[in-house]
């Protein structure tokens, strides 16, 4: 036998009616089906719950199982209200960002399926491209705009997206004067975050017969902080991220795009809303990206 939301119900009409009749006119059903329920709940925890001899009362045992039995139920209703919450809010994606990520592009991307008229609620998650890859495979996330290249292991995956990037360095030592910026260690996030992200950027620089020294940095805030302390270049594809003594100039030689993609799991059972969402998501970096 199992216990049931029904076994609670008799329990708690019985303890506060003291009375099967009313208890059971309570419950919804009669009489005989209370009492069977009420002994076959006995039967399941093992304790009497009511003493018959003096009508119905609580025995001890009783009485300290039905402050469990109300918390039970209550719960049991909170689990009830919230589905129907969020079914009538519609279904929530779960969008996951890499990091690099500007600003405006994260804006539009997760506005992009309410505007589209999906009845959606939005959950961002910022994580870098190796966790956003893993989660998305475990089905935490619906969808993730992530670094490209990357190892996908199985998810679909839409298009590359190109963003342009801008360099920048000291205001007396950017590209333009005399090219000591060249000199200066390029602040990077750490490359377990997007192994093939990371070394297709070196490979791009030392490409053009660059000396390449990268410093690990948290995240642009961080790299910006250190350009203008003097101490380093920094390539970001966000416009505007500026400061004083910090010049900024388009990244053309080398071209060094931010390569997006979006990604989803199309194993799902709900995989062809998924991929309908996706489609939304990359239409929306496009827009972005032509800007």
């Amino acid at each position: 036998m199992l216990l049931t939301e029904r076994h609670l119900e008799i329990f708690v009409a019985l303890a506060e009616e003291e009375h099967f009749g009313s208890a059971a006119l309570r419950v919804g059903i009669t009489q005989p089906p209370l009492s069977q329920g009420l002994r076959r709940l006995e039967t399941l925890l093992g304790v009497r719950l009511f003493d018959r001899d003096r009508g119905v009362t609580l025995t001890d045992e009783g009485s300290l199982l039905l402050p469990h039995a109300l918390r039970a139920l209550a719960a049991l209703t909170e689990l009830r209200e919230a589905g129907a919450r969020e079914q009538a809010d519609g279904r929530r994606l779960r969008l996951g960002l890499a990091p690099e990520v500007p600003a405006r592009v994260a804006a539009a991307v997760a506005a992009a399926p309410v505007r589209a008229g999906e009845r959606s609620r939005i959950a961002v998650t910022t994580a870098p491209t190796v966790t956003l890859l893993s989660e998305t495979a475990a089905g935490r996330l619906d969808l993730a705009v992530i670094r490209h290249p990357a190892v996908l292991h199985g998810l679909a995956a839409d298009r590359v997206v190109l963003f342009p990037s801008w360099i920048l360095s000291p205001a007396d030592q950017h590209p333009g004067a005399g090219g000591t910026a060249r000199r200066l260690p390029v602040a990077v996030r750490p490359r377990d975050e997007a192994p093939a992200a990371h070394d297709l950027f070196v490979d791009t620089l030392a490409s053009r017969g660059r000396r390449v020294e990268t410093l690990v940095v948290s995240d642009e805030r961080a790299g910006l902080a250190l350009v203008a302390a003097g101490q380093a270049v920094l390539v970001t594809a966000d416009e505007t991220l500026a400061a004083d003594g910090v010049e900024r100039v388009k990244a053309t030689d080398p071209p060094l795009p931010l390569r997006l993609r979006v990604v989803w799991d199309a194993r799902r059972p709900d995989c062809e809303w998924t991929a309908r969402t996706a489609q939304l998501v990359v239409e929306a970096l496009s827009l972005q990206a032509a800007k």
